[in-house]
Parts: structure tokens; C-alpha cells; sequence
């Protein structure tokens, strides 16, 4: 991004908000590629055009390859949360994460770990959860926690449909998408309509489950994994953490180097540009119609099943990017994840009460989960 884009975006960003904390979300590709003189502008620029009362606050989401002293000293000064993407030990974070010559880059992630915790630069961790990796839960969650000494989690599904590069999720007619039936939506399936490196559903599902019960047995309350708080939050009413559970989206727009805003950063596709900065204020394409209509989406698209789910509170559909398959009726926006979202809401489910009932009486979720432990509870009615 030059910086007439830079100083662009940064003024229309802080302009369009008013007092509260303000967060620059700096993701790429690899953001670090862009060089860190981008981001001591991006810092003298929020300076600049910071609004009284404003809090401006960075985060950072980087594979961790480039990072260094310097880079590591900047991020600490400047205060970023960086979040480090790590998918297990090596055996399984280099089955995917090579650099451009195919050389493998979990050593180099881990020395960025180790630079991280010494400048003292607050850090998370998001794992993909892949092909490779879903088979081997409880060797990634162990890695994450114990070598990369990560307190803050996050597992997302490798959901990509074939062709993803020129289409959009939902770019097939409606009469090309399969109808689910739990079995045959995986890679491994001939007609899948997936890449072969994507999640199949039941082990996303059993991945999460098997890290639930290690992470309810031993760490409540020391280590966080979003995935398990958003699913507390939703079984005690509160607003969803994450945009992929909530019941509208269009808050996740993206803006790209030339300054073209998309409507999310997984719907990059001309269809779904909204416009350009050096042309239209950053407000008016956030605020558009057509915007507006890319939200509502979502919970209008859903399908009937979805609505007749029970774990629907706790799952909204997931996130539309997901929502290429048919249900069993034949209605579109079913997700494709639904089979191992389900299981795992079904295994949590007593878990989760028994949290959500303790908590609002005002116990501590650690206590709860240590009562829990060893028990069984019945799930009723």
C-alpha cells in the first residue's frame, strides 16, 4: 500500500468513529512482507488523525517468518496484539506452511514465539485446522500450549471449496451444490466439492471435541480457546465474540492495498467490492445498502433446518463463507461444517449448562469444571 492509500484509509477509519477504542486489524497475506517502515507510518498517521477521545489499538496476524529484534521491539512499543499462526509441531504445521522454495517454516515459528515472550509482545495463536492436523487434536493443543506457551487460542476450520481462486463460496447454482447427508462432503469424497487439504466435517467436530475434554479436565479458566468461550457465551445469552456467530454479519469488510473495500475478507471477489477509497468515503460503503443486504444474509438465507436445530442459538449457521451445500429437503445455505458443528455442540451441551447455571449464581468456571470432572451428566429433555 503506498502512503497516499495509507494516510487515506487511516483518516477515513479514525474519522468514521467516535470516542472508544479504535482497533486496525493488519492482516494479508503476510502483512510483515509489507516492511516495517509501512507500519511506523501507519503508527505517526494514527497519531495524526487520532479524534479526541479515541484509543487506537493494533493487532497484527502474521506466520511469524520474518519476525526479528527490531520488528519485535516495534510491536512491543507500539503495544500490537500479534496473533502467530501455528498448526501443531512440525509434522503437521509443514505439511502446509512451506515457504516459496517448499522448505519448512515450523522452526522458524518457533523462534518467533520465543522472540514474542522475551520483547514481551502480548501474543495469541490461530491454528488452521486442516486435513493433516484434525486427526491429531490433542498433539496440537499439547504443542500450543506447553512449547509455544500459548494462553489464547483460536481453531479455524481449512474450509475451500474447489475453484475458490475465481469464485465465490456460493458461486454455483444452486442446482450444482450437493445435498448434505453427514458422509459424503469431505475431501476424501470424489464428488466433494472441497479442496483435498480442506477439514472433513465429523473431524473438525472430533478435533474440537477432543481438545474440549482436555481443556474442561485441566486448563478452564488458564488457558482460552474462543471456540469454547463463544459456545459459554451463547449458552449464557451474551453477544457472540466472533463474527462467524452472530446472526447478521457485514462488519469484517476489507480494505486492499490499491484501497478497493470488499464486503469481507473472505468474499475478495469483483462481485463483492464495494468501491475505492480515493473515490468513496470509507463510511458510505460501509454504511450502503448493498452492504446492508450482504449482512441480512445470512440469517435471511438460512434454511429451515437450520431454524428447526437446537443448538441454533449456539451456531447461527456458522459463517456464510461455509454455506454451499443443500440440506436434506434440497434447501440451500446449509453449512457444510453442520455434521461435526452439531456433534460437538451435542457433546458440550451438558458441560455448558452446568457452567452457564453455575456462573450465574456466581461461582467461577474453573470451580465448575473441577466439580464436573470425573462426572457424568445427563443431558434431559
Amino acid at each position: 500500500m503506498d502512503e497516499i492509500t495509507l494516510e487515506m484509509f487511516v483518516r477515513q477509519y479514525l474519522g468514521s468513529h467516535g470516542p472508544g477504542t479504535v482497533t486496525f486489524a493488519w492482516q494479508g497475506g503476510e502483512p510483515t512482507l509489507a516492511g516495517l517502515d509501512l507500519f511506523r507510518k501507519a503508527v505517526e498517521l494514527q497519531d495524526r488523525y487520532r479524534r479526541p477521545g479515541q484509543m487506537v489499538e493494533n493487532t497484527l496476524q502474521t506466520n511469524g517468518t520474518l519476525l526479528d529484534d527490531e520488528w519485535c521491539r516495534f510491536l512491543h512499543e507500539h503495544g500490537f496484539l500479534v496473533g502467530l499462526s501455528v498448526d501443531g509441531p512440525g509434522h503437521l504445521h509443514d505439511v502446509y506452511r512451506r515457504d516459496k522454495r517448499g522448505d519448512p517454516t515450523s522452526a522458524l515459528v518457533i523462534r518467533a514465539s520465543r522472540l514474542l515472550a522475551r520483547h514481551r509482545v502480548d501474543f495469541n495463536t490461530l491454528t488452521v485446522v486442516n486435513r493433516a492436523n484434525s486427526r491429531h487434536p490433542l498433539q496440537v493443543y499439547r504443542f500450543l500450549r506447553n512449547v509455544i506457551g500459548s494462553r489464547y487460542m483460536q481453531f479455524i476450520p481449512c474450509v475451500e471449496p474447489k475453484g475458490f481462486e475465481e469464485m465465490p463460496p456460493q458461486g454455483r447454482g444452486i442446482k450444482a451444490r450437493p445435498i448434505t447427508d453427514g458422509s459424503t462432503d469431505g475431501p476424501e469424497a470424489e464428488s466433494s466439492l472441497v479442496t483435498e487439504w480442506s477439514v472433513d466435517p465429523e473431524a473438525y467436530g472430533d478435533f474440537l471435541i477432543a481438545i474440549f475434554d482436555e481443556w474442561f479436565r485441566k486448563d478452564v479458566g488458564r488457558v482460552f480457546v474462543i471456540n469454547f468461550e463463544a459456545a459459554l457465551g451463547a449458552w449464557m445469552g451474551l453477544p457472540p465474540p466472533t463474527c462467524t456467530l452472530a446472526r447478521t454479519c457485514g462488519r469484517s469488510l476489507v480494505i486492499e492495498h490499491d484501497g478497493s473495500v470488499y464486503s469481507c475478507d473472505h468474499y475478495v471477489y469483483p462481485e463483492h467490492r464495494l468501491g475505492n477509497i480515493h473515490r468513496t468515503e470509507l463510511i458510505d460503503m460501509v454504511l450502503s445498502e448493498r452492504q446492508s443486504r450482504f449482512g441480512q444474509e445470512k440469517a435471511l438465507g438460512m434454511p429451515d433446518a437450520c431454524k428447526r436445530c437446537r443448538f441454533l442459538f449456539a451456531c447461527t449457521g456458522e459463517c456464510p463463507r461455509n454455506r454451499f451445500i443443500r440440506a436434506p429437503d434440497g434447501d440451500p445455505g446449509m453449512n457444510y461444517l453442520c455434521p461435526g458443528l452439531r456433534k460437538f455442540l451435542e457433546h458440550i451441551s451438558p458441560a455448558m449448562t452446568a457452567m452457564a447455571w453455575g456462573m450465574a449464581r456466581g461461582h467461577s468456571a474453573r470451580d465448575i469444571a473441577r466439580s464436573c470432572t470425573g462426572m457424568r451428566v445427563e443431558r434431559r429433555g
